[in-house]
């Protein structure tokens, strides 16, 4: 029997990744809460097993004391005296039991009580294994969709992902490996829930990481990166050594990289810009694909005005306005996008006013009478 425990222990550790000491405690508890229901609930019952050959010990324990009132819990000076010569009134005695005892209620008993150990035991591993892992990317394969919710296999754990927290264009099927980025792990009345998500900007940045070594050795930095999930995203990178080209780090020779990425992202188009402090620079990157012919900026306000030829109005400011949208967001600026003729037109206006203002000065100092004298 006791063979037998130890190779059933040694099997669910190695199956559930769960330490032998606590299988073993929970094995304790299991027996001993079905031995104390078959002794009808009596707390002087205890059990222990071997941590080494798996052997099971179970035994009761009695009071001496000079008058029995519970048989069960005391036993007299003159017995205890004849089982152990010596032993005087208030010593505990110890007195094996037989496990064979253990009937088919107490066994089912046993049996639950390990499960529930064994299931919180998997919470525990599972909570610990991922606790720290926040912010990192993991592949997992869809096993079901639920309510608007996808479950996904990570092998010993279940990850959640929203369909709110996918790309607009994708459906997701059974068996379909998927990557994504665990944003938050917290432990429910259920167990441990791993949140994850491919909709999020530093999604896209973990990606970068995984494909881009300069990223990963820390050689270039993402200074910032703003996202529309399945549509565009924008990346400012920056690199800490100047013969190092961040942009064509991230790109790859013939642009391997940057295409795996994109492929992972199912086509959405990713706009790479080199970081500068400058920030009439930065905003001219940022609007990138679009050319910029003129850039003025108000620094307290962190308000820019961008003048664009006539034919790039609409790439600048982009679908639905994404482009500046994402600009603004990647910058930190406030951006108002006009093309060259409104341009002209206020330059103009401005002109005109001043050639007013300027006829109106000369207009006084003409209607102003010479001093006397």
């Amino acid at each position: 029997m006791t063979k037998e425990l130890c190779h059933v222990i040694d099997q669910i550790s190695r199956e559930k990744g769960i330490s032998k000491e606590i299988l073993i405690e929970a094995l304790e508890s299991a027996l001993l809460s079905a031995m104390r229901k078959k002794y009808g609930g009596r707390s002087n019952i205890y059990l222990n097993i071997d941590r080494q050959k798996c052997n099971i010990k179970l035994y009761e324990t009695k009071t001496v004391v000079a008058d029995v009132q519970n048989p069960f819990e005391e036993i007299s000076v003159k017995d205890a005296q004849a089982k152990e010569p010596g032993r005087v009134e208030g010593d505990v005695l110890e007195f094996p039991l037989d496990l064979h005892d253990l009937g088919r209620i107490a066994a089912q008993t046993a049996k639950q009580v390990i499960f529930q150990r064994v299931r919180e035991a998997e919470r525990d591993v599972i909570f610990n294994e991922f606790k720290d892992k926040t912010g990192q990317i993991i592949s997992g394969v869809v096993m079901r969709k639920e309510k608007g919710v996808y479950f996904l296999n990570l092998g010993k754990a279940e990850a959640v992902l929203p369909i709110k927290e996918t790309l607009p264009t994708e459906n997701l099927k059974r068996g379909d490996t998927v990557r994504a980025i665990i944003e938050d792990v917290r432990v429910t009345s259920k167990g441990p829930e791993i949140l994850i998500s491919r909709a999020t900007p530093q999604f896209v940045a973990g990606l970068f990481k995984m494909e881009v070594p300069e990223i990963n050795e820390g050689l270039v930095l993402i200074k910032n990166i703003v996202r529309e999930p399945g549509e565009r995203t924008k990346i400012a990178v920056y690199s800490k050594d100047t013969a190092i080209d961040p942009v064509g780090s991230c790109v790859g020779m013939k642009g391997t990289r940057v295409q795996t990425i994109v492929r992972e992202l199912r086509g959405e188009r990713i706009d790479i810009i080199p970081w500068t402090d400058d920030p009439r620079m930065l905003i001219a990157r940022a609007l990138s694909p679009a050319s910029i012919d003129k850039i003025g900026i108000n620094e307290d306000g962190k308000t820019a005005m961008v003048v664009v030829n006539d034919q790039q109005l609409s790439l600048a400011i982009g679908k639905k306005g994404q482009n500046v949208r994402l600009a603004m967001k990647l910058t930190g600026w406030d951006i108002d996008i006009i093309n060259d003729s409104e341009y002209s037109k206020i330059r103009m206006e401005e002109t005109d006013k001043a050639l007013e203002t300027s006829l109106k000065k000369e207009s006084l100092k003409k209607d102003i009478p010479p001093l006397d004298g």
